[in-house]
C-alpha cells in the first residue's frame, strides 16, 4: 500500500499552497464581514485554473483526477472554506454534464465552466425537502418542446453568485424516477434570488432561487426525462469525499493556529505546550483529522480506479465534519480569549466548518447509505 502522492500530485499542492497565501488567506475575515467575495476573486481562482480541475481537455479543462481535486480543496479551505464552494461545484456539475450531456451541450456548457466564467450552483434543496431530495416538488410542466419551472429552491450554496444552475425538477410521477436535470441561466425575470443570513461561510451567498415560470428548451435537459437524480447521486460519491477534505483542511489550519500559540504563550513560566492539558487534546484532534484523511483519499483513489467509492466516501462525510468541528473548538479552547475573539484567527473557522455537517447529507443520510450498501437494502433502516 503506497501512501505517498505522484510528482504531479505533490506539484499541484505546491501551486495551490502558493496560491492560498498570496491570494485567499489574506482576505478570508475580509469576506466574511462583507458576507460577500472580495472583487477579483472569481478571476483569480480561474487563472489558477481551479475552476478546470475536472473538466475534461477537449473541452478546455485539465482533466486531473478525483485526488487532484482533494488536494486542491483540502488545501482552499485551509485558506477560506467559503472559496471552495465555486470550485467544488465546477467539478461536481461539470462532471454530471460530460457524463451525461449531448457532444453539443458539452461543447456550449463546460469550457465557459473551465474558464471561470460561468459560475454553476447546485439546485437541489427546498425547504421542505432537503434530506429527502427524491420528493422534490418544484415543477417542470411540458410547455411545447420544452418545460416551464415553478418552485424554489433553498440552502443553495453561492445562489447569489452564479451565473447558472443545474435545477432539479419534477417531470414525472413520484421519487426519484420522476425527477429531470435542466442547466439553465438564471439571468432572467423569471428566476428570483434571496440571500441568506447564515451562522457561517457568508462570502459563499448562500441563498433561495424562486423560479416563477422560467421557460427551459429541450436543449437544457440534461440526460433522459427522469435520469436527473440518479445523476447527481453518482456525482456524491466523490463530492461527499471532497467535502470531507474541506472540513479536515478547515480543522488542521486551526489546529495548527493552536500549536503555534502553545509555542508562543507561556504561563506558569513555561510555555503552554509543556502542560500535557493543552497538549494531548490538540495530539488527539490531530490524530483523528489524519484518519479521517486517509479515508477521504481511499475514496477519491477507489473512484479513479473506477472502484465503487460510496462507503469510504460515506464513512468520510459523516465523520470528518464531526472531528474537524471538535478540533476547531478545540482550538479555540487553546487560545482563549484570543479564540474567543471573531478578532482572532479561530472563530470564524468554527462557524463556517458546522456547515459542512449538513452540506451534501447529513451524517444520519450518510450513515444510511453505508448500512444500506453493507446490509442491503431489504435488511437495512
Amino acid at each position: 500500500m503506497d501512501f505517498t502522492l505522484t510528482p504531479a500530485h505533490t506539484e499541484l499542492a505546491k501551486r495551490v499552497d502558493e496560491f492560498v497565501a498570496e491570494k485567499i488567506a489574506p482576505y478570508r475575515q475580509e469576506g466574511d464581514r462583507a458576507a460577500t467575495y472580495r472583487p477579483g476573486l472569481i478571476a483569480d481562482l480561474a487563472a489558477a485554473e481551479l475552476f478546470a480541475l475536472r473538466i475534461p481537455r477537449e473541452y478546455g479543462g485539465l482533466g486531473l483526477d478525483s485526488v487532484s481535486s482533494g488536494i486542491a480543496l483540502e488545501r482552499l479551505a485551509g485558506g477560506d472554506l467559503a472559496v471552495c464552494f465555486p470550485v467544488l461545484n465546477a467539478g461536481l456539475i461539470g462532471g454530471v454534464l460530460a457524463e451525461n450531456g449531448t457532444p453539443g451541450q458539452r461543447a456550449a456548457w463546460l469550457p465557459p465552466i473551465a474558464r471561470g466564467e460561468h459560475l454553476v450552483a447546485l439546485a437541489l434543496t427546498e425547504p421542505d425537502h432537503g434530506t429527502d431530495a427524491a420528493g422534490i416538488r418544484l415543477t417542470a410542466r411540458p410547455d411545447g418542446d420544452g418545460w416551464v419551472l415553478d418552485g424554489e429552491k433553498t440552502s443553495i450554496m453561492i445562489a447569489t453568485h452564479a451565473t447558472h444552475a443545474l435545477v432539479f425538477a419534477r417531470t414525472g410521477g413520484e421519487g426519484a424516477g420522476g425527477i429531470s436535470a435542466f442547466h439553465t441561466a438564471l439571468d432572467d425575470e423569471r428566476v428570483h434570488r434571496e440571500p441568506l443570513t447564515d451562522l457561517g461561510c457568508r462570502a459563499g451567498g448562500r441563498g433561495r432561487l424562486v423560479f416563477d415560470g422560467l421557460r427551459v428548451g429541450p436543449d437544457n435537459l440534461v440526460g433522459t426525462p427522469g435520469g436527473g437524480f440518479r445523476a447527481v447521486m453518482r456525482g456524491f460519491g466523490v463530492s461527499r469525499a471532497l467535502i470531507a477534505l474541506m472540513a479536515i483542511g478547515v480543522g488542521n489550519a486551526a489546529l495548527a493556529e493552536a500549536y503555534a500559540h502553545a509555542k508562543r504563550r507561556t504561563a506558569f513560566d513555561q510555555p503552554l505546550g509543556r502542560h500535557q492539558s493543552v497538549t494531548f487534546p490538540l495530539v488527539e484532534h490531530t490524530t483523528l483529522l489524519h484518519a479521517a484523511r486517509l479515508v477521504s483519499f481511499e475514496a477519491l483513489c477507489r473512484a479513479d480506479r473506477g472502484e465503487d467509492p460510496r462507503i469510504p466516501s460515506n464513512m468520510a462525510k459523516w465523520w470528518a465534519p464531526k472531528a474537524a468541528v471538535e478540533a476547531v473548538h478545540q482550538a479555540l479552547l487553546t487560545l482563549g480569549h484570543l479564540g474567543w475573539s471573531e478578532d482572532g484567527p479561530i472563530a470564524q473557522r468554527l462557524r463556517d466548518v458546522i456547515g459542512l455537517q449538513l452540506a451534501d447529507g447529513t451524517a444520519a443520510a450518510t450513515k444510511l447509505t453505508v448500512a444500506r450498501l453493507l446490509l442491503g437494502k431489504e435488511y437495512a433502516p
